[in-house]
């Protein structure tokens, strides 16, 4: 199955946009320790990228596990697999993150956790942190804690016949959401887990049934979809007033939807650049992009603090770079020797 550079060049763009989201508080205290100024950016909704995740996560599911619908061993194989991906540099960042709050709690914002959000957060289970907040103890793993339940749920669905994987995902996924719509809120987990944003991996889901079915765009057609993807980012930004869990689903998932159909529908026939190539390669160290870039942002942050406080503007352009350095470097010589060890380890 040749690789979906659109598909890597769009993961590379979300995670991103995540890390953009995360600098510019670091920047705000440097200026504000220095006098600097600073103007955060608000150019688009940054966390955003959050939602592009969820859509290309549902979309690649479905387009990776070609082999695994109509197999008896798929869902071991699907969930063993998922497993080895997400959960040794997770339990790393995880890890490395208890380790710096216990020895250098200054330089983190958040509390002293307790052990049932350690053990939750270990476990990929939503539980309440010191601060109130539904997150694990890397408040990160919050979309992790969604991305396990899509896991849990695409594979009990291989179990079913090929036609009906999809479906009951996506029932599942839609009796959560209405379940804890008409309750207000239910308790943890399913409050946590009914929040209209898992709906975008059921739109991923069927962007990849699309492709599957023959669904292509021409160039033009394609690039009409990104754009309005991305206008739809840039009125979100500017109404923040009027965000709630189901306006956030309604802006930015239907731009993610659309930003991944137009990374997904293309014939794939023609080479990409060697920018796009590039681009894609930080799409594989998404995910340790993702995980990473706080480290490296903090961690520039103390450096810059004690070096150049008046330079907020040039710590987020060496935290942004330094971040994507980190996760090519993670992503080479951890995250995916660690899958590979995992996945033989698991028979998988």
């Amino acid at each position: 199955m040749y690789q979906l550079y659109g598909i890597q060049v769009l993961r590379a763009f979300a995670a991103f946009m995540v890390a953009v989201h995360h600098v510019q508080p670091d920047a705000a205290v440097l200026a504000q320790r220095s006098g600097a100024a600073f103007t955060p950016s608000y150019l688009l909704p940054w966390m955003a990228g959050v939602d592009i995740f969820f859509v290309v996560s549902g979309f690649i599911m479905v387009h990776s596990s070609e082999k695994l619908f109509d197999n008896r061993d798929g869902p071991r194989l699907f969930l063993l697999r998922r497993l080895a991906r997400i959960v040794p540099l997770y339990w790393a960042a995880t890890t490395l993150f208890l380790l710096v709050a216990l020895l250098l709690p200054a330089a983190l914002n958040s509390g002293a956790p307790s052990l049932a959000q350690i053990a939750g957060s270990y476990l990929f289970w939503p539980t309440v942190s010191t601060e109130g907040l539904a997150q694990p103890i890397y408040s990160l793993g919050w979309t992790l804690n969604y991305e396990m339940l899509f896991y849990v749920l695409f594979g009990l669905a291989l179990f079913l016949p090929r036609a009906a994987v999809v479906p009951a995902v996506t029932l599942g996924l839609a009796v959560i959401v209405g379940a804890n719509w008409m309750a207000g809120t239910l308790p943890l987990p399913f409050g946590f887990w009914g929040q209209p944003i898992v709906l975008e991996f059921a739109a991923g889901m069927g962007l990849a049934l699309l492709r599957r079915r023959g669904f292509r765009l021409p160039g033009e057609y394609r690039w009409l979809a990104a754009g309005l993807g991305v206008a739809i980012l840039l009125v979100a930004a500017r109404l923040p007033g009027i965000m709630t869990s189901w306006t956030m689903f309604a802006f930015h998932g239907s731009a993610a939807a659309l930003l991944v159909m137009a990374a997904s529908s293309g014939s794939g026939q023609s080479a990409p650049s060697a920018l796009v190539r590039g681009l894609a390669e930080v799409g594989d160290a998404s995910y340790a992009l993702y995980l990473v870039h706080p480290f490296a942002i903090r961690g520039l942050r103390e450096v810059f603090l004690r070096i150049a406080p008046g330079w907020p503007l040039l710590f987020v352009l060496v935290a942004l770079v330094a971040a994507v350095i980190a996760a090519l470097v993670v992503y080479r010589w951890f995250e995916r020797p660690m899958t590979r060890a995992l996945r033989r380890v698991l028979r998988a």
